[in-house]
Order: structure tokens, then sequence, then C-alpha cells
């Protein structure tokens, strides 16, 4: 996940017909391969999250899948 901060971040859901969070970049944390980053959720919560492979980024300006 090639990631910067501003971009947007969206969790699938992991259930069908479950919702999907949304979330901002605040910070990117870790280096080389281990790359973490400090989300803003939709809900007002802060959270370091570990991006798996249930979530992509958003650029800025771009529509959401």
């Amino acid at each position: 996940m090639n990631a910067k901060v501003g971009d947007e971040i969206v969790v699938d859901a992991t259930v069908t017909g479950g919702p999907r969070r949304e979330g901002e970049i605040i910070e990117i944390r870790g280096a080389g391969d281990v790359v973490h980053y400090l989300v803003r959720w939709d809900d007002g919560h802060q959270t370091l999250f570990y991006p798996g492979s249930d979530a992509h980024v958003v650029r800025p300006g771009r529509s959401r899948r």
C-alpha cells in the first residue's frame, strides 16, 4: 500500500452487507516493509492501523470504490 498523509483509507466490509470503514491518514509510521498509519476514522476516533487485504487507498478528489 503506497499511501500519503491526507489520503483516505477504505476498509471493505468483512461480511456481505456489512458496513465499511473510512478514514483519513494523518500520520505515517514505520519504515521499509513495515508501515502503519495513524487514521482518523469518520466516527472521530483515531487508531493505529496496519492495513490488510481488505483495505485500499483513495486519493483526495477521486471517487471511492
